[in-house]
């Protein structure tokens, strides 16, 4: 890594001691969503989250998400949100609509908030697409929200 003087660099943080994670998850493809969730909390609980700091919702489908964790999110009672959910395409434009506007809206839940989402909706061809890719992204989901939420920390902590 290249070395600037002067320059403040924040470091990255993956300790979940303290924070309070929301998780959202659909219904729809269900052992999908499980085996997501199932490695989610897995890593929150790996990186230090307690099991009392971790609120699970479930919702009919991923159009559901967004508006369970906007209400999540303006509560104050959550450091960050995790989106689960598996999108799987069929043969209708259907999948386009619930890929595109579920991704949006999870965005904008976060940008609107300044509370970290990480979207854990997957959008796979078929479920043996889906379920090879459960394990790695529901524990990536952990990590990226575990890390946002300290950084965002760090930068108002930071002395100006």
């Amino acid at each position: 890594m290249p070395r600037f003087d002067n320059i403040y660099e924040y470091p990255s943080n993956l300790n979940g001691e303290g924070l309070s994670v929301g998780i959202v998850m659909s219904r729809f493809n269900q052992d999908i969503c499980e085996s997501l969730l199932s490695a989610c909390v897995a890593e929150l609980r790996r990186l230090g989250v307690d099991d009392g700091d971790i609120d699970i919702a479930t919702v009919a489908g991923a159009l559901e998400i967004p508006l369970v964790l906007q209400n999540m999110a303006q509560s104050d009672r959550y450091d960050a949100l995790i989106a689960l959910g598996a999108v799987i395409r069929g043969e209708t434009y259907h999948f386009e609509v619930v890929s595109n506007d579920s991704c949006r809206a999870v965005m904008d839940v976060q940008l609107d908030t300044g509370i970290p989402v990480a979207n854990g909706i997957l959008t796979c061809e078929n479920d043996e697409q889906a379920l090879a890719r459960t394990r790695e992204k529901g524990s990536d989901c952990a990590r990226t929200v575990i890390e946002v939420a300290n950084l965002l920390r760090a930068m108002d902590e930071r002395p100006v």
